[in-house]
């Protein structure tokens, strides 16, 4: 279950990361570094991660619902703010706060496409849309 917990939060920290980080590494940068001579790429590239959105958002939202959602974006950034408080992190630069932005968004759609799976295992209650599983 934590490798597949691991991997739903890998995709979507590849997608978070591969749409805006702080290196010139992502595609709103490369974008508007190329989008007059890559016009149809970066429609195609767009296009990909307009769907790995929606499927993420559309899966987190049906698995947590919007209070859900607002629950998980709060606990995480409490726990943010308790390494911040603590010293365990650091958000002096721009860069490293982008950094714990992409991270946290990250963490919220990974959690919202693992919650079905925590919530079968925790309480033996399966969703309709599991039900063929």
């Amino acid at each position: 279950m934590a490798l597949q917990f691991f991997m739903r939060w890998g995709f979507a920290g590849l997608l978070v990361a591969f749409t805006y980080n702080p290196t010139q590494f992502n595609y709103l940068h490369w974008l508007a570094q190329n989008y007059i001579e890559q016009l149809p790429l970066a429609a195609v590239l767009g296009l990909a991660l307009v769907i790995g959105y929606i499927v993420t958002l559309r899966a987190t939202l049906r698995s947590l619902g919007y209070i859900g959602v607002v629950l998980v974006l709060a606990f995480v950034a409490a726990i943010v703010w308790l390494g911040l408080d603590k010293g365990w992190l650091s958000i002096g630069t721009r860069d490293s706060a982008t950094w714990l932005g992409v991270f946290t968004a990250s963490l919220v759609l990974g959690t919202g496409l693992s919650w079905s799976m925590v919530r079968r295992r925790i309480s033996g209650q399966v969703d309709v849309d599991d039900a063929d599983n």
